[in-house]
């Protein structure tokens, strides 16, 4: 039998966890106690930390309550079996070969008494079987103790008990695979509810809130917190923790868990920190002592880092915690681990480049008011002087002794002035319909009459160029829901800008149509179009076409933008066809009331 003391029982009666295996190795101890004849028969498997578990034990209560679930380090079987008797897949130790005093360091010794014969069976005596895999690879032991004739096995038992040794070496390797496969399986489930739940966040905070219920589950553990590291030079980063209260890293701390995710990340491999841990040189001794003193502060038995990052840039780090009494973390864990440690990575850097990008848009709402302010206050400020100007040029030409030319310089500065209240005019509508503080008030609005209205006022160019103006407007009210006056604006707009950009005989066309519940106007002209670059920036205010023909009319660049603004605020949309040198179209879409 194990005769090493144990080293205490794990979490749970056995780790095995296909209960298939579980009952075939209890049934090859079984085999071994009433069919070989033996009193006692244990089954042990070989852990990651390198310590034998008993998983079954048959044939005596007493036994299987001291001995099932105990843990013996191999090194110590390695010492006792280079004792043994070589009996095939068997190893026989009798107690003859044993110190005097070792038996105060076994586990569980049988109550019995040895017969009076030469080969009688000692409580001392130890035949065991090394179960090894088809690499040579030790995987476990089948032990066996208390012989029913009290005499060591003769050759006829001893080729049983190698019967049966052989088919527990077969079940251990394939209990051992199951349960390696079970782990994987369920550590992949957690990786997927984690990477699913992290991916589906934008913030960090959000990104460790449900991340957290995953990783506690799928890694066995007690807390778990998030540290991401500071961009810049300045500041400790930020941690997110399963319990805020639990963590309170010291600046010192905090320097040790960036370098030491760096060069993990560098590495590629997470760290285990424990009292009954190697150093693996990822800590010098002083860090290793403070992150140590750090984990019994806080009542802590273990920890797993692991690094986070995307590409070869380190982000932070997660740290999962185990209590006194849990398991050791296994290479299934850790390797999963490192998997969600890239994923968790990915998360992290697109719910930054998120939050940046939120930022950034903030930043040009407040620019964009703060445009709009200022146009509508230099728009306010120009006004007012302009308008005493008019007044006194108006004074002035209705002097009686003025002469041809300086009625002329008067006419000419009149007109330089009406077209800056123009431009004026339009500055303050572009402040007005860009304010999100001055929502629209819609109304039921008769474009039919909006349309007649603006043709009015640009029919006269029209016909001083030739153009051939054309309007469609079916019988009755065509109801759109908005402000007139700003409807209005956006029909003068197009159409006045359809004039001015066709060519003497050309025609223009405008339309007005009920389409799916919108109403839809149309201005369609022969001008001189716009290339595919143009019509993107189409819109954008002060923006003017690079095409020279264009740029010979004059304008400022604000009619366009005045219209898109309109538009949108009306809840509409606007579709552009332009061919360069062959006209263009414009297309909108309004609520119908």
């Amino acid at each position: 039998m194990p005769r090493d003391t144990p080293a205490g029982p794990v979490r749970g009666r056995v780790r095995l966890s296909d209960a298939g295996s579980r009952d075939a190795l209890q049934l090859i101890a079984e085999g071994v106690t009433d069919v070989a004849h033996f009193g006692v028969a244990a089954i042990s498997v070989v852990r990651e930390d390198g310590k034998l578990e008993v998983v079954a034990v048959a044939g005596s209560d007493v036994a299987r309550s001291q001995l099932e679930g105990s843990r013996t380090p191999v090194d110590r079987l390695a010492g006792e079996i280079a004792k043994a008797d070589d009996w095939g897949l068997l190893r026989f130790v009798p107690h003859e070969r044993l110190e005097p005093d070792a038996g105060d360091e076994w586990g569980w010794v049988p109550d019995i008494e040895p017969i009076d014969a030469p080969d009688a069976w000692h409580p001392l005596d130890l035949l065991i079987a090394p179960l090894y895999d088809d690499n040579g690879v030790l995987r476990g032991t089948l032990a066996m103790d208390v012989p029913a004739d009290g005499r060591r096995p003769g050759e006829e038992q001893r080729a049983l008990l190698n019967m049966y040794a052989e088919q527990a070496g077969r079940a251990v390797v394939v209990a051992l695979e199951r349960e390696a496969l079970a782990e994987q399986v369920r550590m992949a489930q957690a990786a997927r509810r984690i990477v699913r739940r992290a991916t589906a966040q934008l913030s960090l905070e959000r990104i460790a809130a449900d991340s957290r219920d995953a990783l506690l589950e799928g890694f066995r553990a007690a807390g778990m917190w998030i540290h991401t590291f500071a961009r810049g030079a300045e500041g400790l980063g930020h941690i997110y923790s399963s319990n805020p209260t639990e963590v309170a890293l010291t600046p010192d701390l905090v320097k040790i868990a960036e370098s030491t995710a760096q060069a993990a990340w560098r590495s590629q491999q997470v760290v285990i920190v424990a009292s009954n841990v190697e150093d693996d040189e990822s800590l010098d001794p002083a860090e290793r002592a403070a992150v140590l003193s750090f984990l019994r502060g806080i009542d802590v038995e273990s920890l797993l880092f692991i690094p986070l990052g995307a590409g070869p840039e380190c982000l932070g780090n997660l740290v999962l915690t185990r209590l006194p009494g849990a398991p050791e973390w296994t290479e299934t864990e850790a390797a999963a681990a490192l998997d969600i440690g890239h994923d968790l990575g990915r998360a992290i850097l697109n719910a930054r480049t998120f939050e940046r990008e939120h930022q950034l848009v903030v930043e040009l709402q407040e620019l964009d008011t703060y445009k709009g302010q200022l146009i509508a206050t230099v728009a306010h400020e120009l006004k007012n002087p302009l308008s005493s100007v008019l007044g006194h040029l108006e004074m002035l030409e209705s002097a009686r002794d003025l002469a041809g030319t300086t009625r002329g310089s008067l006419a000419a500065m009149e007109r330089g002035a009406q077209r800056m209240v123009k431009v004026i005019d339009d500055l303050l509508l572009l402040s007005k319909v860009g304010d999100p503080d001055n929502p629209v008030i819609p109304t039921p609005v008769d474009l039919s009459h909006v349309l007649d209205e603006v043709i009015d006022l640009v029919e006269l160019s029209a016909q001083q160029k030739r153009l051939d103006l054309k309007v469609e407007v079916p019988d009755g009210p065509v109801l759109a829901l908005g402000d007139a006056d700003e409807l209005d604006r956006l029909c003068a707009n197009l159409i006045s800008n359809a004039v001015k950009y066709t060519p003497e005989g050309g025609s223009v066309t405008v339309a007005i149509d009920v389409v799916d519940g919108d109403v839809v106007f149309t201005c369609r002209d022969e001008g001189i179009g716009m290339s595919a670059e143009d019509v993107a920036r189409l819109g954008t205010e002060f923006f003017r076409s690079s095409n020279p023909l264009a740029l010979a009319q004059p304008g400022t660049g604000l009619g366009l933008a005045i219209v898109r603004r309109i538009v949108e605020r009306h809840g509409g949309s606007m579709d552009i066809e332009s061919d360069l040198g062959h006209g263009s179209t414009f297309r909108v879409h309004l609520p119908a009331a």
